[in-house]
């Protein structure tokens, strides 16, 4: 139960920063606002991309804005490489933040039970929830940070992350080339091939994720 509460008050909190900056932030990221913020960067551009990709765990960036604006600047290929990267920045470092609080005080905040429950729920089907959790608002940083907190092994969480995370890097950006932002059938697209993606991999693996 303490799980599920824990859980609930981190997206509070990733909702909370929404509620309290987002209205300010998405005016400024309209598709050319951010086209305009981008080329401005010039050669760095790249960097600008993932450094605002990477800063939605704590900040209200719209990311398949700006990751359409990375698709019309650097091109579908390019962009979403730089899209996913960005991505799994913002995922790693939600994974680190709960990974920073000691394996103690985790205990000490979720129960030992619930401490197990969650990591034995990670280490199974976690990578289902990581690689789908992408495509949605404010779930991926909770999402991330619990992953880190309940130690989901790494190597499975930098997995599930990037199949989440490149699929949803280059198909926005090849949506931006083509000069749109995110046409309604792109969100299914970015749940149903991260999904397969995962699918995929887990059985490449010899990992036991579960039914």
């Amino acid at each position: 139960m303490r799980l599920l509460w824990f859980f609930l008050a981190l997206s509070a909190l990733v909702f909370g920063a929404w509620m309290i900056w987002g209205a300010g932030w998405e005016s400024q990221f309209t598709f050319q606002g951010s086209v305009r913020w981008l080329e401005s960067a010039g050669p760095w551009a790249w960097a600008a991309g993932i450094l605002l990709l990477a800063a939605d765990l704590l900040l209200p960036v719209p990311s398949t804005v700006v990751i359409s604006a990375l698709g019309f600047v650097c091109g579908a290929f390019v962009g979403g490489l730089i899209a996913g990267g960005g991505l799994m920045c913002a995922g790693l470092a939600g994974y680190g933040v709960g990974r920073l609080f000691g394996e103690k005080l985790a205990r000490r905040w979720l129960g030992d039970r619930d401490f197990e429950k969650g990591r034995s729920l990670f280490a199974k089907g976690g990578g289902w929830v990581v690689a789908l959790s992408r495509a949605l608002p404010i779930l991926p940083e909770a999402v991330s940070c619990m992953a880190g907190l309940v130690r989901m092994p790494f190597g499975k969480f930098l997995t599930s992350l990037a199949c989440g995370s490149l699929p949803m890097g280059f198909l926005f950006a090849a949506i931006g080339q083509a000069g749109r932002v995110s046409p309604g059938w792109a969100f299914g697209l970015s749940l149903i091939v991260p999904g397969l993606l995962w699918f995929v991999a887990a059985r490449l693996n010899r990992w036991n994720i579960g039914p």
